[in-house]
């Protein structure tokens, strides 16, 4: 496994209320095969150990790395503070929740579109759902992503 980073870095806030705490990572390229050049990492922040976790676009070219509340509580550390990053490539396969799985199984022609798509459209999905911060946010999510995999799926048969 390749060793994409082992750096210190600063982390960094977005202003404005619910900002993203974040590590600014400009070494690493965006992946123009993922969604939104998106690129799936594993290993440590300050020895918190991560897994399936996306370096995000900043806008510019470059990626940063969300540095999530959870995280920054139990390293003891937030904007302003250095971290040690190392970072290898995740190629893992695409793990989708029981959760997900389940609604879309609600809907038979959703969950067979959804089975022919490649890893890293399925995983754009299950990274849509899962970055809303509230249930109910979650679950209007989820039934968006089941229309949008209906209409997908009608577009592709024309």
């Amino acid at each position: 496994m390749k060793e994409l980073t082992n750096k210190h870095y600063l982390l960094q806030k977005l202003p404005g209320k619910g900002g993203w705490t974040y590590a600014l990572i400009p070494e690493i390229l965006q992946d123009k095969h993922n969604p939104f050049g998106w690129v799936r990492v594993m290993g440590s922040i300050d020895a918190f150990e991560i897994n399936k976790y996306h370096l995000m676009p900043f806008g510019d070219g470059q990626l940063f790395l969300p540095v999530k509340a959870e995280i920054r509580k139990k390293i003891k550390k937030e904007a302003g503070d250095t971290v040690h990053v190392i970072l290898f490539k995740d190629e893992g396969p695409c793990i989708v929740p029981i959760e997900l799985l389940d609604c879309l199984r609600e809907e038979p022609e959703a969950i067979r579109f959804f089975e022919l798509l490649n890893e890293s459209e399925q995983q754009h999905y299950v990274k849509w759902v899962y970055s809303a911060k509230q249930e109910n946010t979650k679950a209007n999510t989820i039934v968006k992503t089941i229309e949008g995999l209906l209409q997908q799926k009608k577009l592709r048969e024309l």
